[in-house]
Formats: C-alpha cells, structure tokens, sequence
C-alpha cells in the first residue's frame, strides 16, 4: 500500500486553508495540513474556529477538488493547559474530517504533562483525531524517549508520536528507538532535509526549522535509513518552509518540488 502526501501549512504559512486546498489539488498531493492556532502569540495562523465564511469556504474548496485535510495544528501543552479552550478547534476539526492533531508539550513538570495530554486524547476520541505528540528539541518533549515516555504513561488508545525528520535528526533520537514505537502510534510523519552541520542554540534551531529546510536528498539527515524503520504506508506530511527558496521559486514551484523530491525518496526506499 502506497503512502498519501499532505502538503503541510508550514510549507506555504502564507496562503489561508481554502488557498492550501487549492494548491495541494494544482501540485499533486492527496491531502494538506491547515493550521488553526499559532506556535506563539502574534504568530500566522488561520482561525476557522471564529471565521466561519472561511470555514465555508474551506469546505467547497475540499468538495471542489477532492482533496481532504488531513492535520490540524497546533495545541501546546503548557502548565496553564485549560481543556475547554480547546473544544471549538476540535468540533472544527471534525467538520474538516480531519484525522490527526499535532501536539507540542510545553510543561516541565511531566507528571502534570501527562495528565493534560491523556485528558486531551479522551476529548479528541469522540471527534476522530488522534493526539499526535511532537518531540522538539527546543520543547519539554526534547526527543523521541520523552515523547515515547509520555504517550506510554498516557496510556490512550488515540496518542501517537510524530516523527519529524529535522527534529528526529537534531534531537540526537537513535534510529534504534524507531522500532520501539507500537504501529498504533504512528499515524504520519513529516520529511524534510537540514544541512549535516545543526545549530547549536534554541534560537538557531527554532529559525532553521521555521524557515531554512531543505528538500529530500539535499541535505545531510539520513532520511533514507529513517524511512526504512517506518511503515510502508504511513502517510507522510511534507513540512519543507524555506523563505528564500520560496522567495525564488514561488510558492507553486516549491510545493511541486517539494513533493516530487519527498516521493522520490520515500519510493526509492520502498522500491
């Protein structure tokens, strides 16, 4: 069984979700990625959540073309995690008929992290989604044993853990503790490529992972050895942002690229 491709939000932060349907369907890939609440205060998102005309919208693009939307991002798990917040991105979520939603942990106190995450799974469960914890090297979930940690103490039939290549690679995670994660776990994982040389601070990573990625096969992440410890047909979300290709390109050319580069690897390690 094939793999599907999404096309995800932070590949082309700019354009709205009705705009990242459009694109997905002109370029080729089967599914896209909208993100709904910003990684920061002031950050770009797009709030279906209140912005019903564009709810609307989203869902003639979707009937339109064929394309579905695949991820919902993004709801951080900090100490002042309040569940309640929460319930419109996840009624909107199920209007989309979206299947997954990215997860970052942002409390140092694991215990309470734990708990928040494992409440959050049970509110998710009845809308379809599943809780897909990131592990980022700038978060409280730093790499793949923290997120594999936490989702196990969770113990939640919908908690996952999503790989990220950049962050897979700059988090020192060992390809060894792939085989660990149980395949009801995994329900995507993102591509890209980084340069062999990572950075050395927060900030550097924060900015290479927001606006410098690479396209499979031109970078330095062993993506191939990555892709044969995953499954076969796990879904792959392309997340390649890199603002001065872009800049160059456009974002249409970049998203074909993007896409053409990311089969191309993940065929020729199933092939």
């Amino acid at each position: 069984m094939q793999p599907t491709y999404s096309i995800a939000q932070l590949t082309a932060l700019q354009l709205s979700p009705p705009q990242m349907i459009e694109l997905a369907a002109r370029t080729g890939y089967d599914q896209a990625g909208v993100r709904l609440l910003p990684v920061a205060p002031g950050a770009v998102a797009y709030p279906l959540m209140t912005d019903k005309p564009m709810l609307r919208e989203t869902l003639a693009r979707m009937n339109d073309t064929g394309v579905r939307i695949f991820d919902l991002e993004l709801i951080r798990i900090g100490a002042d995690f309040e569940l309640e917040r929460y319930l419109p991105f996840l009624e909107t979520g199920a209007e989309l008929g979206a299947q997954a939603v990215l997860v970052a942990g942002d409390d140092p106190e694991e215990e309470r992290l734990v708990e928040h995450y494992a409440r959050l799974c049970d509110a998710m469960l009845p809308f379809g989604l599943s809780a897909d914890l990131e592990f980022m090297p700038w978060t409280s979930v730093r790499d793949l044993d923290s997120a594999l940690r936490i989702v196990r103490r969770a113990d939640r039939r919908n908690g996952g853990v999503l790989v990220d290549a950049l962050h897979f690679d700059r988090s020192a995670s060992r390809f060894e503790q792939l085989a660990e994660i149980p395949a009801q776990w995994l329900h995507y994982a993102q591509i890209c490529d980084g340069p062999a040389e990572r950075p050395t601070t927060d900030e550097g990573l924060i900015q290479a992972a927001r606006g410098e990625r690479l396209l499979p096969g031109e970078g330095g992440i062993d993506l191939r050895h990555l892709w044969r410890e995953l499954p076969a047909s796990l879904p792959v979300s392309i997340e390649i942002p890199n603002d001065h290709r872009v800049a160059e390109m456009g974002t249409e050319a970049w998203a074909r690229a993007a896409l053409q580069a990311a089969k191309a690897l993940v065929e020729s390690v199933r092939g």
